[in-house]
């Protein structure tokens, strides 16, 4: 991304600017079907040493199967964490689903995650009628599967018919409440624009706190203290 104004910046190294601003954690890709992020690394080091919580996330894509991929995923991390000394740190794990996804490809991930882990991942679901259709049409028993792992929203705008997580948690019919809320993030052209959720009681800015460009970044559903105990509740300490 690049700068659009005055203010402080990141990199996969240093994201000192992001504690300095108020993030309390850091999400980082860990890979996206068949290819690892070679970024993750050193995000999860550099957050290591700002004393910020550490998660990860997966993008589990349509094009191969969801039980490789959580074991990519899972590999990875144990060997992130056998070369840059964090075995003594959890990690958040993540499935971002792809919008194409079908109800079996979700559940054998998860299963797959919690079967070498023992940790239920976090969800991260596109907001897409494709994916809320599959998720709303599918059997109880897969839908009580699906909802023992906390929902993690993707919300920018009202202006798609969904003004609240309340409305997207009714479209999908699965979960009760949600965890995360990605609030803000990136819209991908020749030049990035920053997108946020500026509607009724939820008016954000475009910009996190001076940060020099726009960036992804999420609120949690709680306190501080619910989220260390959220965030330790779904993440793995590697071994």
């Amino acid at each position: 991304q690049e700068k659009q104004r005055d203010g402080d910046s990141y990199s996969a190294s240093d994201v000192t600017a992001l504690r300095c601003n108020g993030a309390l954690g850091l999400i980082a890709r860990t890979g996206k079907g068949g290819a690892l992020d070679d970024k993750c690394a050193d995000f999860l080091s550099a957050t290591d040493r700002q004393g910020l919580l550490l998660g990860t996330y997966y993008r589990v894509t349509k094009g191969a199967s969801p039980i490789r991929q959580a074991d990519q995923y899972i590999d990875r991390l144990r060997q992130i964490s056998a070369t840059h000394c964090l075995q003594d740190r959890k990690i958040l794990l993540v499935g971002d689903m792809d919008t194409r996804s079908s109800v079996p490809d979700i559940i054998a991930f998860i299963d797959r995650i919690e079967q070498r882990t023992g940790v239920v991942p976090v969800l991260y679901l596109e907001n897409s009628d494709k994916l809320r259709a599959t998720l709303r049409n599918a059997p109880s028993t897969a839908k009580r599967r699906i909802g023992e792992c906390p929902y993690w929203i993707a919300l920018y705008s009202h202006d798609n018919g969904f003004q609240t997580p309340r409305d997207l948690m009714e479209a999908y019919g699965i979960w009760n409440d949600w965890a995360l809320w990605q609030y803000a993030g990136v819209e991908w052209h020749k030049r990035s624009i920053p997108m946020h959720y500026h509607h009724g009681p939820w008016r954000s800015p475009a910009y996190f706190g001076n940060m020099d460009r726009p960036l992804e970044h999420n609120a949690f559903n709680g306190s501080v203290g619910d989220l260390r105990k959220f965030w330790d509740q779904h993440s793995w300490q590697v071994r």
